[in-house]
């Protein structure tokens, strides 16, 4: 089990200089990656919840965090696609890539927000057949010398886009409906799952991807299979990454029999954190001791 930890992106806590501390120190403790995620818009009066009221854009806070560690990966669950053109994204993390010496780890999504689809000047319908050919495109621009496109939702004339990624990043797919787990099997290199997962039957969603895999013909042993762990240090609470460290552990523990090839812990998603209104002083200092209490051991 590989173990990573979700940097501040959400809420008052989230500044570049704990961005710096929080992955510079992840870096030396060990953790595998450091994990970011997206948020366009927080409608008035919509009831998400304080952790997305304001988020700072991942790919940005990515590449600022390249500069400043050396080993740690860099990981984002997850970009939701439908909201700029695969050109756009392509080009985007395949500098992040190289900037970043081979680092990065994208989780991709298909959103669904009504109001982020609205103000992105695309629809929310067939997003399932949007993403399909938005990810093989991803992989053409990454890899082919010459692209030319023309599908359903995208089109690209006869191109170069370079320079290319000397290795592609790795592309994971999030999503919870059966469907969006068989693609993910079919065409991604794992699957991440959401921030309301029921963690105690993820074995059953990992199942459906790796026999989709299965079918497609692919290795299922080869994926990954990324957990979002809204973790929550409460001794006197009980849930799943809830409780003490000890607690913790074991949880990060069960999750491993269960398939899960990583775990994040991200105190983004804990309100009395990844909140406007929640002391930053007061979040930094619960966020370093659980990133000294959580490391890999």
């Amino acid at each position: 089990m590989k173990v990573g930890f979700g940097v501040p992106v959400s809420g008052s806590w989230a500044t570049p200089e704990n961005m710096r501390r929080i992955a510079r120190r992840a870096d030396e403790l060990g953790y595998h990656g450091v994990w970011t995620f997206q948020r366009l818009l927080y409608p008035v009066g919509n009831p998400m919840g304080p952790v997305y009221r304001s988020v700072h854009d991942p790919v940005v806070t990515l590449a600022y965090l390249a500069g400043v560690t050396e080993r740690v990966r860099l990981g984002v669950a997850v970009l939701n696609l439908p909201f700029v053109s695969p050109v756009l994204m392509a080009k985007q993390l395949a500098t992040l890539q190289e900037v970043s010496g081979g680092r990065l780890d994208v989780g991709l999504g298909l959103g669904w927000l009504p109001e982020e689809f609205a103000a992105s000047g695309v629809p929310m319908e067939r997003r399932g057949r949007r993403g399909e050919e938005y990810v093989g495109l991803l992989r053409r621009l990454w890899t082919e010398d010459v692209v030319e496109h023309k599908g359903e939702f995208y089109e690209v004339p006869r191109s170069h886009q370079d320079p290319k990624p000397a290795t592609p990043p790795t592309v994971m797919l999030g999503g919870t409906a059966r469907v969006a787990l068989e693609r993910a099997g079919r065409i991604a290199d794992g699957w991440i799952s959401s921030s309301r997962a029921d963690l105690d039957t993820i074995d059953q969603q990992i199942a459906i991807v790796k026999e989709a895999a299965r079918q497609a013909g692919r290795d299922p042993g080869a994926l990954r299979f990324v957990v979002r762990g809204v973790t929550r240090v409460r001794p006197a609470e009980e849930g799943p990454l809830t409780g003490s460290y000890d607690k913790i552990r074991r949880d990060v523990e069960a999750l491993a029999a269960k398939g899960v090839t990583e775990v994040f812990h991200d105190l983004n998603f804990d309100p009395e954190i990844g909140s406007p209104e929640a002391d930053p002083r007061e979040s930094m200092r619960r966020a370093e001791e659980a990133l000294e209490a959580l490391a890999p051991r």
